[in-house]
């Protein structure tokens, strides 16, 4: 017996395990990328781990932080890593012994015509029994049963890893958009009542001429009807700052109206430095949380597999006990009271209906999910990339070309009024170009917004890099 164990204990030692070792996917970067990369756009260096600070405003990043750790589904990813981190505890335990300590004591009184009677009083009399054990178990794993199970929980782990990743990724970057979206609708707000004021001087001067009887009516309602009109956009305008307030409310866990004072002061829509370090194609995989979800969701079902074929083998355990036992307190303890015992224990499966081949094709079929999963997955991200360098240097160009616009429209309105004071031209001149302005000065906060909003989409498709915990 001795010979035994010493021979399962060495031969634990040299196990090996079945089934298909993991090896990590290297995705390769479409050979049409690198000639899609936009102006302002490089494919070297690594991109900030603190993206939102690129951003340039200081209660956004302040915002951002404080999502990160009070968000309730920050909060939530967090506690399911921390679950998973605890469940491959669980499942690492099994490839150490177990040792377990027991103790029991009764009175009793056997049949006098029972089968087995322990206490040899033949039921005449009621008797004591005393008896305690420490007991021992280990699985010889040598077919990696245990050990694939082992791996299979530490991918579990990666893959909540990069689930959490994930949830503080979006967050961050809606976080962001909203606050962006806010700071723009306030721009709007400060256009809309810019040109109000420049709508009220325009009917002020309208109804002086009509006094005057230099114009007539029509430029009178018409200028009136421009005011209303600037007016009627501004409650719209302020509920969607309320709404936006309150959105970013949520995301940090607060509740409506929380932030109001914060912000509701108007500031200037962030404009990031113009310049992107998308980083190398590796770098990208590593950074997006849903390619490292997919690898490790692939790890895992490549473990799977593993596990299932050690089911097909046999499986050693040796156990071990040592205890007392004695029908009088006095003697409980003793050293003729003693117990023991010790060997192993076989277990082979012979017939089960097929159930372990199904199961072993199953798991392959899923591992095979997982790869094509995995594929789509990095296609996936190289389409969100470029699709939101392309998007950003669009919107940058149509910036520049608003920018000269509004400079344009602001010169043609200073001269129509001016010609109009004179007679030169109708009112109906004036009106044409005031509109024209406001609408190029709305167009031009709406694409300095969409800018901003394309740059944090432009991070999110690069995974924002955000540090790993």
């Amino acid at each position: 017996m001795k010979r035994t164990l010493l021979f399962l204990a060495l031969a634990s030692l040299g196990a090996c395990s079945v089934g298909p070792d993991f090896h990590a996917p290297h995705p390769d970067l479409p050979d049409s990328w690198k000639d899609t990369v936009q102006p302002g756009s490089t494919l070297a260096g690594k991109s900030d781990s603190q993206w939102w600070q690129q951003l340039g405003d200081p209660q956004l990043t302040a915002l951002v932080e404080r999502a990160a750790k009070a968000n309730f589904d920050v909060r939530t990813a967090n506690n399911r890593l921390e679950q998973s981190r605890v469940a491959r505890q669980v499942t690492g335990s099994e490839q150490l012994p177990g040792i377990s300590a027991s103790g029991a004591y009764k009175r009793a009184r056997n049949s006098s015509v029972g089968v087995a009677d322990e206490s040899s009083l033949e039921g005449k009399a009621p008797f004591e029994l005393w008896s305690s054990a420490i007991d021992a178990s280990w699985e010889v794993d040598l077919w990696g049963h245990v050990r694939r199970n082992v791996e299979a929980a530490d991918a579990e782990v990666e893959l909540t890893r990069a689930q959490r990743d994930g949830v503080l990724l979006s967050i961050s970057a809606e976080t962001a958009t909203d606050y962006i979206r806010l700071r723009g609708v306030q721009a709007r707000l400060a256009v809309a009542r810019q040109n109000l004021e420049i709508a009220r001087q325009s009917y002020q001067l309208t109804k002086t001429r009509f006094d005057n009887g230099v114009t007539t009516n029509l430029d009178t309602a018409n200028s009136a009807a421009q005011v209303a009109t600037i007016e009627a956009v501004l409650p719209v305008l302020g509920a969607q700052q309320e709404r936006l307030i309150n959105a970013l409310s949520l995301l940090l866990g607060e509740a409506p109206r929380a932030l109001h004072a914060d912000l509701i002061e108007p500031k200037a829509i962030p404009h990031p430095a113009p310049d992107v370090p998308v980083g190398l194609p590796s770098e990208l995989a590593q950074r997006r949380p849903d390619i490292q979800q997919s690898e490790a969701a692939l790890h895992r079902a490549t473990a799977a597999i593993g596990v299932a074929k050690a089911d097909f083998y046999p499986r050693i355990s040796l156990g071990a006990s040592i205890g007392s036992q004695a029908q009088q307190g006095s003697d409980f303890g003793d050293w003729s009271s003693r117990t023991w015992s010790y060997g192993p224990n076989f277990y082979l499966p012979i017939f089960q209906g097929g159930r372990l081949t199904g199961t072993l094709e199953l798991r392959k079929h899923q591992e095979q999910e997982a790869a094509i999963n995995y594929q789509q997955t990095v296609l996936s991200a190289w389409h969100e990339v470029d699709n939101a360098m392309t998007d950003y240097s669009a919107e940058r160009q149509h910036y520049t070309a608003l920018e000269e616009a509004v400079q344009q429209n602001t010169i043609a309105l200073s001269t129509a009024r001016d010609r109009y004071r004179q007679g030169a031209v109708d009112f109906i001149n004036v009106l044409g170009v005031q509109r024209a302005l406001l609408a190029t000065q709305s167009d031009l906060v709406d694409s300095a917004t969409q800018a901003a909003l394309d740059r944090v989409q432009l991070y999110r498709a690069l995974g924002g890099g955000w540090p790993k915990g």
